[in-house]
């Protein structure tokens, strides 16, 4: 398995497969060819959602107003379903040409090349196997990963940092989203909206609503957000951690440790099967978040190693089917609000966990290879193309 660092990236929103991916890819391109100008032809997803997620946007604000954006939505057989070909020009002709694929995350491949590819860091490439090497060294989820990784407690703060930030502006932002919905924030009226009578338990599902609301809102808006796994997906950690910090009052120490016990699943997901919608549908974004989120939590919590394994489980399975449907290609309805209620199921998952861990009868591995099977059945129209579902019938209802 990759870095950590591959998994949590730092950068600006909305989109880490339509938006953070092809700024990567444009830069990268800059780098190779300075002086060069540039035709991309964007396929498959980024064809189709593109213009909502401001591909275009972001590659021209790289490459400079010079370079050809083409959006071409019939091209098939695509090496993924985020594909660009880039034709690099010099006077007028090509001079050499790529494929790029946006895989998920915020990363990019260039195909048949090494150009993006990253070193293999963690040796074990299954939950069984790290459980298994666990408890054979007595060790925890997030001492693994600082053994393999020694800077990572380090990055993982920083990360911690940036999910902070992004959650407290979007509790003071007000105001309408870009894209034309005319989607208004919510988070501010959430969070200072106590009802007379609210109970406990009212509260809590409020105030964790509010913080998934204020991330996801500002990675709407195109601010800076953490790929947790991917912007899409980017408000369902912050908001159970941001929680355990104000309400709970955990340490930031044991938040970060919690973030690599939520990176090794994450990892095993992008590993094993996908975190791209666009590949897999919502079920890889939110299914994923919500299952990193459940093993953070866990471990958070003190967990023993079955306990986290069945808490992600349990996450990940009830997202099984999930489609991913954005109205006109924004990441706005029904993502915003399908961040709040993963991160409200994560504290569910590990309610079950802590009483019925050992009754279990499916493995994480189990349920991440039937997630990636399930999202390969699924009808092209329902991974991040914005043509079948709430994407399709909304301006029709």
């Amino acid at each position: 398995m990759k870095s950590l660092k591959e998994l949590y990236r730092i950068g600006a929103g909305p989109s880490s497969s339509h938006s953070m991916g092809p700024e990567a890819a444009a830069l990268k391109l800059q780098e190779l060819h300075p002086q060069a100008k540039f035709k991309i032809t964007l396929c498959g997803s980024l064809a189709l959602t593109g213009k909502g997620h401001g591909t275009d946007a972001v590659l021209k604000r790289v490459l400079g107003d010079s370079a050809e954006i083409i959006f071409d939505c019939r091209r098939e057989n695509l090496p993924h379903p985020n594909s660009m070909y880039v034709s690099v020009l010099q006077d007028g002709k090509e001079v050499a040409s790529h494929t790029v694929l946006s895989v998920g995350g915020g990363r990019i491949v260039f195909s048949g090349e090494s150009l993006a590819a990253t070193p293999e860091v963690y040796p074990l490439n299954s939950f069984e196997a790290i459980k298994n090497y666990l408890n054979e060294n007595e060790m925890r989820l997030p001492d693994y990963v600082f053994s393999i990784e020694p800077g990572m407690e380090e990055y993982l703060t920083q990360v911690w940092a940036q999910m902070r930030a992004t959650v407290k502006e979007g509790l003071n932002a007000e105001g309408e989203l870009p894209g034309g919905l005319k989607v208004m924030r919510k988070a501010k009226y959430l969070w200072q909206s106590k009802h007379i009578g609210e109970t406990e338990e009212i509260a809590e599902n409020r105030i964790i609503c509010a913080y998934a609301f204020a991330a996801s809102e500002q990675n709407a808006a195109g601010g800076r957000v953490v790929t947790a796994p991917t912007c899409g997906s980017c408000g369902v950690i912050p908001a159970v951690m941001y929680y355990m910090k104000k309400q709970r009052k955990f340490t930031d120490e044991k938040i970060v440790r919690a973030l690599a016990a939520a990176g090794v699943v994450g990892n095993l997901i992008k590993t094993n099967a996908s975190i791209s919608g666009a590949e897999c549908g919502c079920q890889a974004e939110i299914g994923s978040a919500c299952s990193m989120a459940a093993a953070g939590l866990a471990e958070l919590f003190d967990m023993d190693i079955e306990q986290i394994e069945y808490a992600a489980e349990v996450a990940m399975e009830h997202h099984l089917g999930l489609t991913c449907d954005p109205v006109n290609g924004l990441v706005q309805i029904p993502c915003i609000e399908r961040n709040a209620v993963a991160a409200m199921r994560a504290i569910n998952a590990v309610n079950i966990a802590n009483f019925l861990t050992y009754t279990r009868k499916v493995s994480l591995d189990t349920i991440i290879k039937t997630m990636y099977e399930t999202g390969r059945d699924l009808s092209k129209d329902y991974r991040e193309t914005s043509e079948g579902g709430l994407a399709k019938l909304y301006n029709k209802i």
